[in-house]
């Protein structure tokens, strides 16, 4: 056989085989095994489902007519030619695959015990903090999953994964030491803070007047706002989790970013978290703002007497003090900032809510622990609000706060699957009913 034959046989095997390869990636529904709660609202098992759907058959048309051209044209052209072809479906193929091993590892966590039915949970919570009065986006489907690690992290929904195509669904980290008790709904709050913002244009709109603030003044007074502006993408996450869950996302913060003196001062250089230490007070800065109450003065006050600042440099010490000292006029920026998605409104009217006072949760607490399904039929972010707030009362012990959300988590997650149960068997008796008459 000659040289040019055999090659063209070999890739022909290659791409026939790719394409057994591609048929073997089946839709989760065929394969993964869950109990009915842990498993995805049907909005965002349909949205991952016919997104690989698409990516799987537009790459077994390209497979198919790869081998049509190279059984017929393709025979003249060069064995150099007809490589440089199938290597680039080859790349398609394994970016689909990795599209498939991101949701995998998402999925098939809902088949641990208890655990699944925890993040369908998480789920339910994730969509209720991400809910904004005013019609202002359509939210996509959220869904969590567990890893390793201290952080949370999120995949946006309409970002690019492998291959360039654009993600169906927001899928959130959270941390597995977090599962599930305190700290929780701060770290998924925040990372929801980064959807919402991403989806009202936030950090694209106050970018440009944090450069133009910083313009106007002396070259001496602009770092600290540089500083501002450089980290602002973060602070709009914090602002969101502190609008939707008030001292409890702080509290949250808190606890994430307690760690060696080393850390919590250090410098933040390209990196657009803030400074751990500044980040915690102005946690508590924008939480004063948006619902004021004497806690958020102790509570800054304990955290500089957890990490005094004496023990830095006299150089960083000016820096975190440049920073404090601008604080009160960037969250008042913050605050009064009117995004065009927003239609006129700022974020201080926009963001707070009546209910996340202070007092207001304590009094939602008092009520629900005398009648504690109330809690369940509350507002997932409302509830895990009046947590955080009891605990910071002094009024919740971890242990029992760990065995509330547990409870609440399970709760949430059986009534959304028997709600879209209900609602499934209505629509099915009423097309029976149309079509019978």
């Amino acid at each position: 056989m000659p040289p040019a034959t055999v090659a063209s046989w070999l890739i022909e095997q290659e791409a026939r085989a790719l394409l057994t390869r591609l048929e073997r990636v089946k839709p989760f529904a065929l394969h993964e095994t869950m109990v009915p709660a842990a498993g995805l609202v049907p909005a965002a098992q349909s949205a991952v489902e016919r997104f690989l759907l698409g990516g799987r058959r537009r790459l077994g048309q390209r497979v198919r007519s790869y081998l049509r051209w190279l059984r017929g044209p393709g025979q003249q052209a060069s064995p150099a030619e007809q490589q440089r072809r199938f290597t680039a479906i080859r790349l398609q193929f394994n970016d689909v695959l990795s599209q498939f091993d991101l949701f995998t590892e998402v999925i098939t966590q809902r088949s641990e015990h208890e655990t699944g039915v925890w993040l369908s949970g998480l789920d339910v919570v994730a969509r209720d903090a991400l809910m904004l009065p005013g019609g202002y986006f359509e939210p996509p489907p959220v869904i969590c999953y567990l890893a390793r690690g201290p952080g949370a992290a999120i995949r946006r929904a309409r970002t690019r994964l492998p291959g360039g195509d654009q993600n169906p669904v927001a899928i959130i980290r959270v941390p597995r030491e977090r599962m599930v008790g305190h700290g929780i709904a701060s770290s998924l709050f925040h990372e929801v803070g980064h959807q919402a913002a991403a989806l009202l244009s936030l950090v694209e709109s106050l970018r440009p007047e944090l450069t133009a603030t910083a313009a106007r003044l002396p070259a001496g007074q602009r770092p600290p706002w540089q500083c501002w502006q450089r980290w602002i993408s973060e602070i709009v996450a914090d602002l969101w989790s502190v609008a939707k869950l008030g001292i409890g996302s702080t509290l949250g913060l808190l606890g994430v970013v307690s760690l060696p003196r080393w850390f919590v001062f250090r410098p933040s250089g390209d990196d657009p978290h803030p400074i751990p230490w500044i980040r915690v007070l102005l946690s508590c800065a924008m939480g004063d703002a948006l619902y004021p109450h004497p806690q958020w003065a102790a509570l800054a006050s304990t955290w500089r007497s957890l990490y005094p600042d004496d023990a830095v440099n006299d150089r960083h010490r000016r820096t975190l003090a440049e920073l404090q000292a601008t604080m009160p006029g960037f969250v008042a920026l913050l605050l009064d900032h009117r995004p065009p998605a927003l239609q006129g409104r700022s974020l201080r009217e926009a963001l707070p809510l009546e209910d996340r006072r202070p007092e207001r949760l304590l009094a939602h607490y008092q009520t629900w622990r005398a009648d504690p399904p109330r809690m369940g039929a509350a507002p997932p972010a409302l509830a895990f609000a009046a947590l955080g707030q009891a605990r910071a009362a002094g009024r919740l012990s971890p242990e029992l706060e760990s065995r509330i959300v547990g409870n609440l988590l399970t709760h949430w997650a059986l009534h959304s699957t028997l709600d879209i149960s209900a609602i499934c068997a209505d629509r099915t008796l009423t097309l029976a009913h149309r079509r019978a008459s």
